[in-house]
C-alpha cells in the first residue's frame, strides 16, 4: 500500500488534548470549538493537490456518507478495498449529527486493518469545483489527513483521495465500547437529523453493494432491537 499524508495546518490545544484523553473521552467543551478559515481549507486543498498529475481524472475514495451522498459528479465508480486503516466512528459531531451538548459521532478511517467502499472517478475538467465543496463538507475543522492512497478495485489498483482521521483533531474519539457507541448513536440529533440515521444510512449503502462491515452491523441491529416495540 502507498499513502501520502497531507499535513493539517492547526495543533490540538492542551485543553482540547486532555479533553480528548479524559476518562470515558469526554468532547471537549463547545469553546473550543473552531472552525477553519477560507484560506486555510484553500491551502489545504493546494497541498493535497500539489502532486497530482491535473490533467488526469482524480478519484475519490467513500466509506460513510460520501457512498450515500456524494453531492458531487461522477463519471464512474468502483467496488474498492485499501489496507491499513478501517471505518470507525472516530469523530465528535456537534452540529451535523449532534450537539455540543449532546454530540454525536461521525466515521473517520482509523489506523490498522482494511476498509471496503467505494471510488468515485472526477474528471479531470471538474476537480477544480469538485473539490473546494468536498473539503467545505469534511474539512471546515480540519478533522481529517486528506491522504493520496492506493485502492484496490477489481478493474485494478486506483491512486484515490481518502479522509483518513486526525488523531490531533479537536474531536478525535479513540475506540469506545459497543454500549457507549449505541448510547450516544441512539441520542444524539443535529442540524441534518439523527446519528442513528447517518449510521443506519452508511450500514444500508454498504448492504445494497454486497459490502459487509460486521461491527457498524451489530452496531445497527443493537439499535434497532432496543427500538422495537415489546
Amino acid at each position: 500500500m502507498r499513502a501520502m499524508m497531507i499535513p493539517t495546518n492547526r495543533p490540538t490545544t492542551d485543553l482540547e488534548r486532555q479533553a480528548m484523553n479524559a476518562p470515558g473521552a469526554v468532547p471537549p467543551p463547545a469553546s473550543t470549538f473552531a472552525r477553519w478559515t477560507e484560506q486555510e481549507l484553500n491551502a489545504s486543498i493546494q497541498q493535497a493537490l500539489a502532486s497530482r498529475d491535473l490533467s488526469q481524472d482524480q478519484w475519490i475514495f467513500a466509506y460513510g456518507s460520501l457512498l450515500w451522498r456524494p453531492e458531487f459528479d461522477f463519471v464512474e465508480q468502483r467496488l474498492a478495498t485499501l489496507q491499513g486503516h478501517h471505518r470507525a466512528l472516530c469523530l465528535w459531531s456537534r452540529i451535523n449529527r449532534g450537539t455540543p451538548e449532546n454530540p454525536g459521532l461521525v466515521f473517520g478511517l482509523e489506523q490498522g486493518g482494511s476498509c471496503a467502499g467505494m471510488v468515485f472517478r472526477i474528471p479531470a475538467q471538474q476537480v477544480a469545483q469538485t473539490f473546494p465543496s468536498l473539503w467545505a463538507r469534511e474539512m471546515m475543522t480540519g478533522a481529517y489527513h486528506p491522504s493520496w492512497i492506493d485502492c484496490h478495485t477489481e478493474q485494478g489498483t486506483v491512486s484515490a483521495l481518502a479522509f483518513v482521521i486526525n488523531r490531533q483533531a479537536q474531536g478525535y474519539v479513540p475506540t469506545l465500547p459497543m454500549d457507549e457507541l449505541v448510547r450516544i448513536v441512539m441520542n444524539a440529533h443535529g442540524k441534518y437529523g439523527s446519528c442513528f440515521e447517518y449510521v443506519e444510512q452508511t450500514h444500508l449503502a454498504l448492504e445494497a453493494v454486497g459490502i459487509r462491515d460486521p461491527h457498524l452491523e451489530e452496531l445497527v441491529n443493537r439499535i434497532r432491537a432496543s427500538q422495537a416495540p415489546a
